[in-house]
């Protein structure tokens, strides 16, 4: 399918991603510390216990993925685990966000698990139904650009809504639970007008031989270049995500009202950035418009470990969420682009389809990216003195800040280089158009010899 996307269908698509980042950001960012400072709980062991249920959640990706591939599509074959994982993850949604009095570590990760199983069966052929919707390299770009702009707004929703109900009822408890309310509503909604308004690309399920998959997915130089680089980008990523509300807080000196100001200042930031790295790389690859935009964020972000309690870090930190949201965007929709594409190497080589497997491998990396960043990093803070919601001594900040704002930095930088030449640009996404269509043409004349000599 290379005809653009009509808006009103890219609208429906994207619609998905305004709740589920609504619940995204919760679960990344104010969950781990609100059962951090539970009775019973600290941050250490909530480290290790939504290490343990991402790590579960890292072996469903690639069995969903390729579950989704080989389903019959009379219904879809994504749209059914959309559909399937929809009331899984309301019900998960709700036990963690409104949990009772007396909540140990057990429920942690039971209702942790259950959220993750959820959101992967929902979230994974959601990405791989976008990648399916077009086979142009540019318009790839334009989808996953309206997918993620609604993520960024879902995420605005989880800071605003949060900001809106502290004003109206005490604790962080009753924030998290207009959230859960916000869900129950909106998700539903949100599915049902993808499954009415977004039809899959027609397609059978595959039929790939599984010692055959695993050759085709060996020989993919691009994929295993880019799975690395994904790794490590998510690592990245997950280590400022994880500890933001501890370094607004515990660093900058500041309430949680001002670190919901920050988040919206920074999510804001990526609504009006994305366009704009998008006009500047235009006639760019999509891996060096990546590169670029890793490159500005860490050149941005470095200066985070200079800041300390006073007025005038409040302003900086202001200033590096504007730029470095900015990058934001590209960053999630640059890569989730190229995936598309390495998937055409899979299909010109011998494949047929398998890109529920292609994006489950790349969620399984994204997701043990955050897992090991969120199970260091904790545990890190806990052996060096940090208390969540308690007075710090220096030891303790240091490492806040050095886990914070240093490593993500050193992370990226490493991840340019490895991408910088990434043998996938535009000349050769064209090439591999052109065997893709020379193949299908081969075997509709084939199907075509046979109907007749029937």
């Amino acid at each position: 399918m290379n005809a653009r996307q009509p808006q009103s269908r890219l609208a429906a698509y994207g619609g998905l991603g305004l709740p589920l980042a609504a619940l995204g950001l919760p679960l990344t960012v104010f969950l781990p510390p609100f059962y951090a400072q539970m009775p019973g709980l600290n941050t250490g062991l909530v480290g290790v216990l939504i290490l343990a249920a991402r790590l579960f959640d890292v072996i469903t990706d690639p069995i969903i993925g390729t579950l989704s591939d080989r389903t019959s599509p009379r219904f879809g074959r994504r749209r059914l685990y959309i559909a399937a994982g929809t009331p899984i993850l309301l019900l998960a949604a709700w036990f963690l966000f409104v949990p009772g009095e007396a909540v140990g570590a057990n429920y942690l990760l039971i209702w942790s698990m259950a959220a993750y199983l959820g959101w992967t069966l929902i979230y994974l052929p959601y990405t791989t139904l976008g990648a399916e919707l077009s086979s142009d390299y540019d318009e790839r770009s334009r989808i996953t650009a309206w997918r993620e702009g609604f993520f960024v707004l879902g995420t605005l929703v989880a800071i605003v809504l949060p900001a809106t109900t502290a004003r109206l009822a005490d604790g962080q408890g009753a924030s998290l639970a207009a959230i859960a309310w916000f869900l129950m509503i909106v998700l539903p909604l949100a599915v049902g007008l993808l499954l009415w308004r977004v039809p899959e690309p027609a397609g059978a399920a595959s039929v790939v031989p599984w010692a055959d998959s695993a050759r085709l997915l060996a020989g993919n130089r691009p994929f295993r270049r880019l799975l690395i680089a994904y790794l490590l980008n998510g690592a990245a990523n997950g280590l400022p995500a994880a500890l933001f509300l501890f370094f607004v807080q515990a660093v900058l000196g500041a309430s949680q009202a001002i670190a919901g100001l920050f988040l919206g200042i920074y999510f804001l930031s990526a609504v009006a950035g994305l366009p704009v790295w998008f006009a500047i790389g235009r006639h760019w690859s999509k891996h060096r418009l990546w590169c670029a935009s890793m490159a500005f964020v860490s050149a941005v972000f470095v200066f985070t470990i200079t800041l300390s309690d006073n007025h005038y870090s409040m302003v900086a930190y202001g200033l590096i969420c504007v730029l470095g949201g900015s990058c934001l965007g590209v960053d999630q929709a640059a890569a989730a682009s190229i995936q598309a594409d390495v998937i055409d190497e899979d299909t010109a080589a011998g494949g047929d389809g398998r890109a529920g497997l292609y994006f489950g491998l790349w969620g399984m990396a994204t997701k043990l990216a955050f897992a090991i960043a969120l199970g260091v990093a904790y545990p890190l803070l806990w052996l060096a003195g940090f208390e969540a919601g308690q007075p710090n001594d220096a030891t303790a900040l240091w490492m806040l800040s050095l886990l914070y704002g240093l490593l993500p930095v050193a992370i990226k930088l490493g991840v340019i280089p490895l991408m910088w030449r990434f043998p996938l640009d535009r000349a050769r996404h064209a090439e591999l158009q052109r065997q893709i269509g020379r193949a299908a043409s081969g075997a509709d004349g084939q199907n075509q010899s046979r109907s007749e000599s029937a």
